[in-house]
């Protein structure tokens, strides 16, 4: 299906998939939406945090259409699934946030490595969850953040096994795409940033790790909500971790 169709299923209450596979070759977004007086230090905190954080496009107050990366799509009710944070806590997982939402409420889109899986595909270095249907497995770490007003904690990432004669590649491929959070943060050894139990992920579902197999650890746009549990805003609205924002720009405009 064309981003158009996903979106228009989405707000009929019709598609309510992770959407990594989906509409391969187009950019994904993680989804933050915070009232207009917290938007500025949020905005500060993506521009110092550019790897979990890569600010792909600001949205209202005023207005939940995008104008860059899907021009006039509704952000309230285009992806499949919505996170409702108040005062933070996550209070309600919904499809849709129209009854949600307000003309102060700020919309951040920011890059997903869904964008990059692509690439990684054509290459043919398998990834064990999109061949399996499932979320991307996701990890809150001890790499810390630089703080920002409210906005301070540690980051999240996603992880995928890759073949150990594939690892430098899947590097030098994503190393392509840095608003797309480029390159991993950390290979192997899953301990040195602070994962317990690598078969027990915060987000997402756990995959298997064969025996050639290595885990290799992206920064992850599910960062924010890490974040907001710390910072307890009175009100926030995020994507489900793995159902993004899918909008009409190809990956290729993004790579370097």
């Amino acid at each position: 299906m064309t981003p158009a169709d996903l979106r228009r299923l989405a707000s009929e209450g019709k598609f309510a998939a992770p959407t990594a596979g989906y509409c391969d070759g187009y950019v994904q977004a993680n989804l933050v939406a915070l009232p207009e007086a917290y938007a500025a230090d949020f905005e500060k905190f993506c521009r110092a945090n550019p790897k979990p954080c890569p600010l792909l496009e600001r949205v209202g107050p005023g207005t939940s259409k995008t104008a860059k990366l899907a021009p006039g799509a509704d952000l309230v009710d285009t992806l499949p699934r919505y996170r409702v944070w108040i005062d933070g806590e996550n209070r309600h997982e919904v499809p849709e946030i129209r009854r949600f939402y307000r003309p102060d409420l700020v919309f951040f889109l920011l890059g997903c490595s869904f964008s990059f899986e692509e690439a990684l595909i054509k290459a043919g270095i398998a990834l064990r969850h999109v061949a399996e249907k499932k979320n991307v497995s996701m990890y809150r770490t001890s790499i810390p953040l630089a703080p920002v007003g409210p906005f301070q904690g540690e980051m999240v990432v996603s992880m995928r096994p890759i073949h150990r004669s594939r690892v430098a590649q899947a590097c030098i491929i994503t190393g392509r795409y840095p608003e797309v959070h480029g390159e991993p943060v950390h290979v192997g050894y899953p301990e040195m940033i602070g994962i317990r139990d690598i078969t027990q992920p915060d987000y997402g579902d756990p995959v298997p790790i064969l025996a050639e197999e290595i885990p290799v650890f992206w920064a992850c746009g599910v960062t924010p909500q890490n974040v907001l549990l710390r910072a307890r805003l009175p009100f926030a609205v995020t994507h489900a971790p793995g159902y993004m924002f899918v909008s009409d720009k190809k990956n290729e405009e993004y790579a370097v």
